[in-house]
């Protein structure tokens, strides 16, 4: 079967893969589309350490083939999208509606997959950028079948981020004021999280002026071109001139780390999405923090995927979560390089690797 796989040198589309039957607690999901991530790219990058070879992608959705014993809440047939949380379910963090701090889903790559008889890892314990995959069941999320695979594929993991930023994590209430630092999959999906849950403003500062016209299609009320004016700051400070109750910084720099944090207003907090190198180091001043300012880490949206992936299936069929609109281009999974170029450049929301019924 085709896929895409990393060794450790460069990318490539293969389709000589194999993949493992679904065990006990796992299902096989047949791939119909996958979201290119930057996390994606990161690892290729060396961003993200991982194990190699690998297969990439983790941001997927498609149709359930088999299911192995002990699954019962999917079956053969079924529409999916799938999360890339393998937790254990049964662990105190799970207990306590924590998945995402489920130490059994950190770290943790298994070897499902086989090419000329070698095993190859699986990334984010999902690797969508495949035909066919496995996955526990707990990370396939059943979904009604008239939301298209190429919408549906980005719930699991930029939608899933962001919005849940928004909603979990930063718990934005009705009327507060929202910055968020970068515009691409996951800042959109703030911004849209932040609408929803019904904040007043919402800022989005971005270096690309073409991404106006999205942002607000996606719910910011103002939009700074952070490259046409000298200081970023005090542009969005001229909008809101006490500071936000909400930064979010979706870029991974850790000077616009810094600006988060500046720009907060009093009991303000910062949430730091973008995925800096393993080893950076952000600064700031201790003393702005004493007025009940704060900085947040995020994984993966502080998200209960089989809770939150159905909610957002739901809050698109009623019209109120945009999924369409994020997907700017699609490529059949040969593509993969054209489709990692134009996200390297910015030139796509999201661009989605398709593969054949």
């Amino acid at each position: 079967m085709r896929g895409v796989i990393f060794d450790g040198r460069q990318p490539q589309v293969v389709d000589d893969l194999d993949v493992r039957d679904a065990g006990p607690g796992e299902v096989l999901v047949g791939i119909r589309a996958a979201g290119l991530c930057h996390s994606d790219l990161s690892v290729v990058d060396g961003t993200i350490p991982f194990p190699v070879p690998v297969v990439l992608g983790h941001e997927g959705a498609g149709v359930v083939e088999a299911v192995g014993p002990g699954v019962r809440h999917v079956a053969p047939g079924d529409h999916v999208a799938l999360s890339t949380l393998a937790n254990c379910g049964a662990c105190s963090d799970c207990d306590q509606g924590r998945p995402t701090m489920c130490r059994s889903s950190i770290g943790r790559p298994g070897r499902p997959f086989s090419r000329a008889g070698k095993p190859l890892f699986n990334f984010a314990s999902n690797s969508a950028f495949a035909e066919r995959t496995v996955v526990k069941a707990v990370q396939a999320v059943k979904i009604h079948p008239d939301i298209p695979f190429t919408s549906a594929a980005l719930i699991g993991c930029g939608v899933l981020t962001g919005v849940g930023a928004a909603l979990n994590r930063a718990r934005i209430a009705g009327g507060d004021s929202v910055v968020v630092i970068g515009t691409g999959g996951i800042g959109l999906n703030v911004v849209q999280g932040a609408r929803i849950a019904g904040a007043l403003t919402i800022v989005a500062v971005d270096a690309n002026p073409a991404k106006e016209a999205v942002a607000r299609q996606f719910g910011a009320t103002h939009f700074v071109d952070a490259s046409a004016v000298p200081d970023t700051s005090a542009a969005v400070k001229e909008i809101l001139p006490t500071g936000a109750d909400h930064a979010f910084e979706c870029v991974g720099s850790t000077r616009l780390i810094r600006q988060a944090v500046d720009l907060l207003d009093r009991h303000g907090q910062a949430v730091l999405l973008g995925v800096p190198p393993a080893t950076a180091e952000a600064s700031f001043l201790v003393s702005s923090m004493y007025l009940d300012k704060a900085i947040l880490g995020c994984r993966y949206g502080s998200s209960r995927p089989q809770h939150d992936i159905a909610l957002y299936a739901e809050l698109y069929r009623a019209g109120r979560l945009l999924l369409d609109e994020l997907v700017t281009a699609t490529y059949p999974v040969e593509d993969f390089a054209k489709a990692a170029d134009d996200a390297h450049h910015g030139r796509v929301a999201r661009g989605v690797l398709t593969f054949g019924s």
